[in-house]
């Protein structure tokens, strides 16, 4: 993955010295932060999102919503009744896993 350019990163400080550090008093722009301009684009740098990773934020989901079930689970826990079934849990982990996977390899 290629960030910015080496040439555009400021020199790094020399073992044993400590690096200037400019303070901007409350009240005053900074003179480095004022007359910084934005940096321009790489023109090389690009982005390819994964299928996996298009298939999420595409809405890949079914997005029911239960709102009665989540009412219920808030009384749960309020009260203090409400148990986790870690099985149950891992179970449905590993289908979600097994079904993005079916869906990146079809």
């Amino acid at each position: 993955m290629k960030i910015g350019h080496p040439a555009d990163k400021p020199p790094a400080p020399t073992p044993g010295t400590t690096p200037a550090v400019e303070v901007a008093k409350p009240g005053h722009a900074s003179t480095a932060a004022a007359s910084a301009a934005p940096a321009a684009a790489d023109p090389s740098a690009t982005v390819a999102l994964s299928s996996t990773a298009s298939t999420l934020l595409s809405g890949g989901g079914s997005g029911e919503f239960d709102a009665r079930k989540v009412e219920h689970m808030s009384a749960a826990i309020a009260g203090g009744t409400f148990k986790v079934n870690a099985e149950r849990i891992a179970d449905k982990l590993i289908a979600n896993a097994q079904e993005l996977l079916t869906q990146v390899k079809g």
